[in-house]
């Protein structure tokens, strides 16, 4: 199309959101006055560019959209028939799957079964445990912003683990892992609510960079789940990674090359307290993993594949024609960037994280 697409989503995660806000499109968010289940509106990070446009719920039926943009089945199930309108709920579908299954890893049919809504993935490993039956499939790998002026220092000695809730999430993102490895090498956890297992607290994310490049590596002790977002933020900040081998991870890091890999806490272990131990490594080590980083997670390359599937979803499941609903048209406050499309409505930023 040769105009800025207009896209209805949810905040669900933050950090994704805070990608998808340089794309270049429009991106409309609902927000009500109870933040929870995706209403919070804009993320709280500095910097981002004015194309993400918060709308306030009840008025979400007057924007004149494109394409709708599902992450949550909440959103997808019930809260399409309560929030839009009838011509929305026809419009061009895509759902955005952030994880891989949390019931059976490989017999888990997802929950969308629809030939004209394309579901997209984070990582080929999600793509290959869900079973997505008929709906047709797209991988999006992850797309991050560098952080100007962050330098890798790792003069703080110990490594870091950067996970929210790990008391509660439990050994899928390998709390019992974690606690293993910091009885044999100094390891900082950080993250929401992580003084409950002794960790120094959330950060807030334009400082995360910054506060991880001072460790001398970043550790990544999950067993099952998408490639973190913090993980490609440690690489492009030039801090080596040591993580376990599983998932989407042997397919994007290269083990002495550009990472150090291992299969159980003791691995992580001594993993970690060769870095300890060399920091000529250390550096080598987070060098490589930072090219490779920007050459495969750089928010370029993320924005394009975002708009090969959006205009593909146009072009697959465009809205049947028929009566469209004629209400006025919101036409408040115009977004002051002008490849913002007109109709919306802001307000000051919610918390959303």
């Amino acid at each position: 199309m040769n105009r800025p697409l207009r896209i209805l989503t949810w905040n669900v995660h933050g950090g994704y959101l805070a990608s998808l806000a340089h794309i270049g499109h429009t991106i409309y968010l609902p927000v009500r006055h109870d933040p929870r289940d995706g209403y919070g509106g804009r993320p709280q990070e500095p910097g981002l560019p004015p194309t993400l446009v918060e709308v306030p719920a009840k008025r979400v039926p007057d924007l004149d959209l494109d394409v709708v943009l599902y992450q949550a089945p909440r959103h997808y199930l019930r809260d399409r028939h309560t929030l839009l309108g009838e011509h929305q709920r026809r419009l061009p579908s895509v759902y955005l799957e952030h994880d891989p299954p949390r019931g059976h890893p490989t017999d888990t049919r997802h929950v969308v079964q629809d030939e004209s809504v394309i579901l997209v993935h984070c990582t080929h490993f999600n793509a290959l445990m869900w079973d997505s039956g008929r709906t047709p499939v797209r991988v999006i790998e992850h797309g991050v912003p560098t952080t100007p002026g962050v330098v890798y220092r790792g003069d703080i000695a110990k490594g870091v683990v950067v996970i929210n809730d790990l008391a509660t999430r439990g050994r899928r993102l390998g709390r019992d892992v974690f606690e293993e490895l910091r009885t044999t090498v100094p390891v900082d956890l950080l993250g929401l609510r992580s003084e409950t297992l002794g960790g120094l607290g959330p950060i807030p994310h334009e400082e995360l960079p910054g506060r991880i490049a001072r460790y001398r590596c970043f550790v990544n002790p999950i067993r099952y789940t998408s490639l973190g977002l913090s993980m490609i933020e440690a690489m492009l900040a030039g801090v080596p990674v040591v993580a376990l081998a599983t998932t989407e991870i042997p397919t994007v890091v290269a083990h002495g090359e550009t990472a150090l890999l291992g299969m159980d806490a003791a691995g992580l272990a001594e993993n970690v307290q060769a870095l300890l131990d060399d920091p000529v490594l250390a550096g080598r080590i987070g060098n490589a993993g930072r090219d490779l980083a920007r050459q495969r997670f750089g928010i370029e390359r993320f924005a394009r594949d975002w708009t090969t599937v959006l205009e593909e979803a146009v072009e697959l499941g465009r809205a049947d024609p028929g009566p469209r609903d004629r209400r006025r048209r919101l036409r408040a406050l115009r977004p002051p960037d002008p490849t913002v499309a007109e109709g919306a409505v802001t307000r000051p930023l919610a918390r959303s994280r």
